[in-house]
């Protein structure tokens, strides 16, 4: 019935839990085994293919009535790498990622990675019961992309851990309270600085692993410094392997290419629909919830509320009711 009712409210519009339907997640049926089930409703079939059967295998997906595909298989162990193999609606077979997945491969990598993120052994309570009752304090934010602030050498990455044992003494030394980090969901070019994103809900492997992200995050907050992540909600990468054209149809994206390409050479997503608002808020809940982050700072604002970020666009309106 739980598990009913996000459905439903997924499907409306106003959704905050996808991420706990949708993905991979542990499950138990008759056996320990792992559930996966992903949105795809114009794919004529849907397999799983994984290193659990040495990609060999296809696993086929059933379908629901509701647009989504879904199957139990037992005995799958965590960091299990897995992709979704789709039969579009043109009878073409792509491999795809998982939108909902938790960790990815390292690029140019592209498949995802079976992980649980609960019983994690947050220290964090008294930061948590009072970050909302300080509004009135004055605050000092320091911004930072993680991969550049900080190397071990030109060409390997400190870890989430090692960056917050060297981060969190200069920001406590600079008195800043906060600190906002550029985006981690996943992306796949370096040189984006995670502006550019496929992955939602799936922490970026550059830096390390969702458990030793949660350390960062717990350590920054047992020293009084909050936490607050960029979050891209209006276009991603048209890269094949992510949200584009994901069953053959334009799910995320706009159905014509004219709205769905945005000025930054990504795919603008289409607001309008009830199941990418979903995805959306759902994605920008799961960080607060499962990562204790404090706060999301949303990037492109202007193109949310303007088509196409042009303030002249709505010159017809008024400027009062839309701000």
């Amino acid at each position: 019935m739980y598990k009913q009712k996000i459905v439903e409210s997924f499907h409306e519009g106003h959704c905050l839990d996808a991420h706990k339907v949708f993905g991979a997640h542990f499950d138990y049926d008759n056996a320990p085994g792992v559930r996966f089930t992903v949105y795809a409703p114009h794919a004529r079939h849907v397999q799983l293919l994984g290193s659990f059967n040495y990609w060999s295998k296809p696993i086929d997906l059933t379908r629901l009535d509701n647009g989504s595909w879904t199957v139990f298989v037992p005995d799958v162990a965590e960091w299990t790498l897995y992709k979704y193999r789709i039969e579009q609606a043109n009878g073409e077979w792509v491999e795809k990622s998982d939108p909902y997945a938790f960790a990815s491969e390292l690029r140019p990598k592209t498949a995802n990675l079976v992980v649980n993120l609960n019983n994690f052994p947050w220290r964090d309570a008294m930061w948590v019961n009072r970050r909302d009752k300080g509004f009135d304090k004055p605050i000092n934010i320091y911004e930072l992309h993680l991969g550049s602030w900080m190397k071990r050498d030109a060409h390997e990455w400190l870890n989430y851990e090692e960056i917050a044992h060297k981060l969190i003494p200069y920001v406590k030394e600079m008195g800043y309270t906060h600190i906002e980090i550029m985006p981690l969901t996943e992306y796949p070019f370096d040189g984006s600085w995670g502006y550019q994103a496929h992955g939602y809900f799936s922490l970026t492997s550059r830096y390390g692993t969702p458990k030793q992200f949660m350390t960062f995050v717990d350590e920054c907050h047992l020293n009084d410094i909050g936490v607050i992540l960029d979050f891209v909600p209006v276009h991603f990468v048209k890269d094949s392997h992510g949200l584009r054209q994901f069953d053959g149809s334009p799910i995320y994206e706009y159905p014509n290419s004219s709205d769905a390409n945005s000025q930054w050479d990504t795919l603008n997503f289409d607001l309008w629909k009830e199941e990418v608002r979903s995805f959306l808020m759902s994605s920008a809940s799961f960080w607060i919830e499962m990562y204790h982050v404090d706060g999301l700072r949303i990037d492109a604002v202007s193109n949310i509320i303007f088509w196409h970020g042009n303030m002249s666009s709505n010159s017809n309106y008024d400027r009062d009711i839309l701000f």
